[in-house]
């Protein structure tokens, strides 16, 4: 009869692992490991205990994830204990002490194992000991790994930071907004795990779908349609226009509270662009995919594939357009990792998108798609590269419909779309311009070469003669909100005769996605304008016509037409206004130290001429402030007098990190600021 393996305990090594496998950062008290690295384990043997050998035919160990493991599914594996391990599959070894009874058991994963959630017994002729459960993550420091990330300083910047910037505002006026992923902290892991397993092809399918997630493309498309909630119990419900009953999407400071927000109570109202693209980049940094957010500046939404954005006027220069778009700015994620489905010039960077706005396979979700075929216009690799090529790419075209029914195209552009893209730079809050990564130099041969294989069945309209005028608009140089202040429209006649002509000057507020809204100025005057000449057109905004219709975004569009019917000729110039915010300044009173206490005096002028209502500042910070943001409400506030309170808060962990604040009120919201902050263990000496 065999001897009895027994086994009197199991220690994980918890610390040591987690040191090694790059996951020490997660707060959670349980082993978490990146997938084709050893971890080790200990095992204590009972006295009278069979001891682990190599090659006994009768000992083996199993590892099992999902509610449904299978060896055909590989989400049960059974592997014998080896003289080695080694690192292209599972496997074991073991070292033992004098004794035999101590006995340090090194387990090697598959790089191409799913990830999630695993169980391990050892099984010793029939007689099962479970030692364990272990979570098991993409591992973008292993060369066999798909998410495999040379550089160091990238992985840090791109699985490890848990801190960022988000770009949004205009290409002329771009400003980065402080974002906390916060994939690290306290019970996030086990949410994104859980995201996973509520998305519809789990729950069709359990078995398939967790062999899947042993592909960062699959899991990372299942990461796009599950951010938001349109076809599903996703993460964001997703809200442009009417905030009632909800956060305003300018209020999140972070993805953890949204996180848990819905792991409590389901879909979160609300979010747009960046706070989807935000939360994705959480969820796929926390699972281990090398992840960054991306904004487009200038990015159409082309609604009807046709790699034309087509802007509609009538003949009195109102506008007509349904459903292709240009939006000021729109964000996504980029994911890095190989395409063994493409081929393998189209590994590295792969844009997905979590903001519904196209269905892709019958669902909100897009991408992933690989940068290389979007910047090579080879649109018929999946997923979703028509889109996003358009978003960076698209033409766009002019046309007025006159009474007659005719249209009539009157201008365009190459060279609108797909400006300024960009995302955070690697170790530092700068921007990092990475326009070339997704195309050509605007106006290049290879540019344009690219668009004709992309649109070779649909040739653009011939492109007719300079025209005589010019048309422009000037701003003015401090146009904080709360201000009035005057813009011009400057038209200039480069003709050889004298011009005559109706100019229309519209001010709308505008959401950053295009959508115009309500007026909030207008001028317009006959014209007659001499060969060399100029002629200006002054309008002047004040608060009191746009401070009630604009949006927390703070922007105004303006459009300049000039109209002369009885020439048909028509000529269009735009810009959109980023209001300037108020500064909050955040002064730390004091040294943060772990478990101690620490204030920051909080300031910000309300540069509104009115009052200000329901204002409070909300204070947020991986291990600064321990799972969800503290706020601080501080009532009304009058015209030009200052905000101020003090946040208290209690570090949680040492090292360095960022305290992010947000200034919210009736009238003015999304004040962004952030400082950084070295926190330091209790009994550091004072330098």
């Amino acid at each position: 009869m065999s001897q009895d393996l027994a086994i009197e305990r199991c220690d994980l090594n918890i610390g040591r692992n987690k040191s090694s496998h790059h996951t020490e950062q997660f707060t959670d008290e349980r082993l978490i490991v990146r997938r084709g690295q050893a971890f080790t384990i200990f095992v204590h043997l009972k006295p009278g205990s069979k001891t682990l050998k190599p090659h006994d035919a009768g000992l083996a160990f199993v590892v099992h994830t999902g509610p449904l493991p299978k060896r055909e599914s590989d989400t049960k594996v059974s592997f014998p204990l080896s003289d080695s391990t080694v690192d292209t599959e599972w496997s074991a070894s073991a070292t033992h002490d004098p004794t035999g009874k101590n006995v340090a058991l090194t387990i090697m994963s598959s790089p191409n194992a799913p990830i999630g959630l695993y169980t391990l017994t050892v099984d010793y002729h029939g007689q099962k000991t479970n030692l364990g459960q272990f979570t098991l993550l993409f591992n973008a420091w292993c060369p066999n790994d798909a998410v495999y990330m040379h550089s160091e300083d990238k992985r840090k910047e791109y699985v490890l930071a848990q801190h960022g910037q988000i770009f949004r505002g205009t290409h002329k006026r771009i400003k980065g907004t402080p974002w906390n992923f916060g994939q690290f902290e306290a019970g996030i892991l086990d949410i994104c795990l859980k995201i996973l397993d509520d998305n519809p092809k789990f729950v069709s399918d359990a078995d398939q779908d967790c062999s899947a997630r042993r592909n960062p493309v699959y899991v990372t498309r299942v990461l796009s349609a599950m951010i938001n909630s349109n076809d599903d119990n996703g993460v964001l419900v997703g809200e442009w226009y009417d905030f009632t009953g909800g956060v305003h999407p300018g209020r999140w400071v972070g993805s953890g509270d949204i996180l848990r927000q819905w792991v409590e109570s389901g879909p979160v109202s609300f979010g747009q662009c960046w706070v989807f693209a935000a939360v994705g980049c959480t969820v796929s940094r926390a699972l281990g995919i090398p992840c960054r957010v991306v904004t487009n500046f200038g990015s159409a939404h082309d609604s009807n594939a046709n790699l034309i954005i087509e802007n509609l006027y009538n003949e009195d220069g109102e506008s007509i357009s349904d459903g292709d778009s240009v939006w000021n700015f729109h964000v996504w994620v980029d994911s890095w990792m190989r395409r063994p489905d493409l081929g393998n010039e189209f590994d590295g960077w792969q844009t997905s998108d979590p903001t519904p706005q196209e269905k892709s396979d019958g669902v909100y979700c897009c991408g992933p798609a690989a940068l290389r075929s979007i910047k090579e216009g080879e649109l018929t690799k999946k997923y979703d590269a028509p889109f996003i090529f358009a978003e960076v790419n698209a033409d766009v075209v002019d046309l007025v419909r006159l009474s007659n029914g005719k249209i009539v195209k009157f201008s365009g552009s190459t060279k609108s779309v797909g400006r300024f893209i960009s995302t955070k730079a690697v170790g530092s809050d700068e921007r990092h311009d990475i326009t070339h990564e997704y195309k050509y130099p605007e106006g290049s041969k290879e540019e344009r070469e690219v668009y004709e294989k992309a649109q070779h069945h649909n040739k653009l309209q011939q492109r007719g003669e300079e025209p005589g005028l010019h048309l422009k608009i000037k701003l003015a140089k401090n146009m904080i909100v709360g201000s009035d202040f005057e813009v011009y429209a400057i038209l200039t006649n480069n003709s050889m005769v004298t011009k005559n002509c109706t100019l229309l000057f519209f001010a709308k507020a505008v959401l950053y996605n295009g959508k115009r809204g309500e007026s909030c100025g207008f001028a317009s005057d006959r014209l007659e304008v001499p060969s060399g000449e100029e002629r200006r057109l002054h309008l002047k905004l004040e608060y009191s016509m746009y401070g009630s219709v604009i949006t927390s975004d703070r922007l105004i569009h303006l459009s300049a037409i000039t109209i002369d019917k009885q020439t048909i000729e028509y000529h269009k110039a735009e810009k959109t206004i980023v209001l300037d915010e108020p500064l909050v300044e955040i002064k730390l009173l004091g040294e943060a130290k772990v478990k101690r206490p620490v204030s920051a005096r909080l300031t910000m002028q309300n540069p509104l001429p009115e009052t200000l209502q329901d204002c409070s500042f909300t204070v947020g910070g991986a291990g600064l402030v321990d799972g969800k943001p503290i706020t601080l409400k501080i009532g009304r506030v009058g015209p030009k007098q200052e905000a101020t309170t003090t946040a208290v808060f209690t570090p949680t962990t040492a090292g360095s990190s960022v305290l992010l604040v947000s200034f919210d009120s009736d009238k003015l919201m999304n004040i962004k600021a952030s400082i950084s902050v070295v926190v330091k263990e209790d009994d550091a000496p004072h330098i």
